[in-house]
């Protein structure tokens, strides 16, 4: 066994090595990577199948140590997660230290660790000691890390449901619920101190599974529509995940915030559901998917933010057989737990084309399309 990680540490970096050589930029989507399941690959295989497709930014859910050492010397930016049950620990400044001593700076500078998300989802938690801690804790950890001479390395946030929005259309009318005002508001403060972006789960599947009669199914997977315009702004919209990000502007800038960058932490589409998940299917999937990626590589931004390109980061990674609730959350992925594709967004063949420096010709692309694609290979083998 232990032959066989030293091989595919050899792979591995003889897979970053070659990338560099042809100095192509990664894919500037991002892939969460959930672990909710009892039959997914290693952490090591995951991280050479990311870096097959040269993906170079990933979410956590956690910061478990396999996948921490998995993604270490790689060129693929981590967010770790700290989750909902550890929040109230970490007002305690003798814990956060030793979180952040035992999951943060021993893996810097060879695993990059470039955000901590804070929870998840927690001001829709219903629990109001947990959201009252939020902002204690994540105070709390950013003096540990400023302490620790870590706070230029690794921000902090923490990410939103979208059903934090009391009203999210038209876009411009964007607000918060007046119930999580008291505790949104500081947060903000808080994040145009630190610099740091607001994170929100934004998932347009789950708008048109309400109302599919009345929701245009173009509109929310990028596909050529009529779309939307804004009778306040007059800004057309022809996709819903847009209008969802430009609602959250709106909304913090009835909070007296204009300075925070909204980035979409979660979005995506399942490829399977029940049957009365309308729309959960591998075409629509691939539709969404393979769209946004296009949007993102083209750096577009929102109607009412168009110099911002927009930062999204998909779920899932894999199929996660054992999340609960409708068939839909067990098929988010992008891939099986045996690797192959669920469908094909552009992935696998994909390398942009925009401000991409080649080192000698065209033909630089598919040898690292090739390389690539013999390198998982071959570690898919050792692992076996």
């Amino acid at each position: 066994m232990a032959t066989c990680l030293v091989l595919l540490r050899l792979l591995f970096s003889l897979l970053v090595i070659w990338g560099s050589a042809v100095q192509i930029h990664g894919v500037e989507l991002g892939i969460n990577y959930g672990q909710i399941a009892n039959d997914l690959p290693s952490p090591t295989l995951a991280a050479v199948l990311l870096q097959s497709l040269n993906v170079h930014r990933v979410k956590l859910f956690d910061a478990n140590l396999n996948v921490l050492i998995a993604f270490s010397n790689s060129n693929i930016e981590l967010i770790i997660g700290l989750g909902n049950e550890d929040i109230q620990k970490m007002t305690v400044p003798t814990e956060a230290e030793n979180w952040i001593q035992q999951n943060v700076q021993p893996h810097i500078p060879q695993t990059k660790i470039t955000c901590i998300a804070v929870g998840n989802e927690v001001f829709s938690s219903n629990d109001a000691q947990l959201m009252f801690n939020l902002l204690p804790a994540m105070k709390m950890i950013h003096n540990t890390l400023v302490n620790l001479g870590l706070d230029k390395q690794v921000m902090i946030t923490t990410p939103h449901s979208f059903n934090i929005l009391e009203n999210s259309y038209p876009p411009s009318c964007g607000t918060f619920r007046e119930d999580l005002a008291e505790y949104i508001k500081p947060l903000l403060s808080f994040l145009s101190q630190i610099k740091s972006p607001f994170f929100i789960n934004a998932y347009p599947f789950f708008a048109y599974k309400a109302d599919p009669t009345q929701i245009s199914l173009d509109y929310v997977l990028f596909q050529p529509n009529k779309g939307m315009k804004d009778p306040n702004t007059n800004l057309l919209y022809d996709n819903m995940l847009y209008a969802q990000v430009d609602a959250v502007y709106s909304a913090m800038k009835t909070m007296g915030h204009t300075d925070i960058e909204v980035k979409i932490s979660e979005t995506g589409w399942p490829s399977k559901g029940d049957p009365d998940e309308v729309g959960s299917t591998p075409e629509n999937a691939r539709l969404y998917h393979s769209n946004l990626l296009k949007r993102i590589q083209e750096k577009q931004g929102t109607p009412a933010r168009p110099s911002v390109p927009i930062e999204a980061y998909v779920s899932a990674l894999f199929n996660e057989d054992l999340k609960t609730g409708p068939t839909s959350e067990r098929n988010y992925g992008l891939f099986y737990p045996d690797c192959s594709p669920v469908y094909n967004i552009g992935l696998q063949d994909h390398f942009p084309t925009n401000g991409v420096v080649y080192s000698s010709a065209a033909s630089n692309i598919n040898a690292l399309s090739v390389f690539s694609l013999l390198i998982f290979v071959m570690a898919y083998v050792i692992l076996a």
